[in-house]
């Protein structure tokens, strides 16, 4: 069986909302190292772009749909569009990743506490196993939390046994 890379909502919308994205521009360069190893190593690589629906910043067809051009899918990468939180809820990512061999998925990307928990959390109930990229994920402050303790929030928790969290530049394909 193998591994493949799936990046969560890097879209450019995520990088255009008046509150910005923790640390934006490490988190892009750590996904673009990842997805240029994956590349590079012939490893699969699967995108999620969020259509958030009409008028949302993430809607499909607006200025924000687009992938951010850091991690834009090359051709024959898979591109799964998702209309909720879970990147497996009413699409056909298990169908390609089952059609693939795909068993193990390495995860990153945005929101963390939105998508890519989801994400996380559905593989896992899918039998996959999981590698959190614990440097790869970034999200947004809250009025409760700010994004620097959601993140740790969800490294902590999903390292204690749930799945794997690793660091980018300890990621092994």
């Amino acid at each position: 069986m193998a591994s493949a890379l799936m990046i969560i909502d890097v879209q450019r919308g995520m990088f255009e909302f008046p509150q910005p994205l923790y640390r934006p521009d490490e988190t892009l360069a750590r996904m673009a190292s990842l997805l240029a190893r994956a590349r590079t190593t012939g490893i699969p690589v699967v995108h999620i772009q969020h259509d958030g629906g009409p008028g949302h910043a993430l809607g499909k067809g607006a200025p924000g749909w687009p992938h951010h051009p850091a991690v834009a899918p090359a051709a024959g990468e898979a591109v799964i569009e998702k209309r909720h939180s879970s990147a497996f809820h009413d699409t056909d990512l298990d169908r390609q990743l089952r059609a693939a061999g795909i068993d193990r998925l390495v995860i990153c990307g945005a929101q963390t506490e939105m998508c890519v928990d989801s994400a996380c959390r559905a593989a896992v109930a899918h039998g996959y196993r999981v590698a959190l990229v614990s440097d790869g994920h970034t999200t947004f402050d809250t009025p409760v939390l700010k994004a620097e303790q959601i993140i740790a929030h969800h490294n902590q928790l999903f390292g204690h046994g749930f799945l794997e969290v690793v660091a980018a530049d300890d990621v092994r394909f």
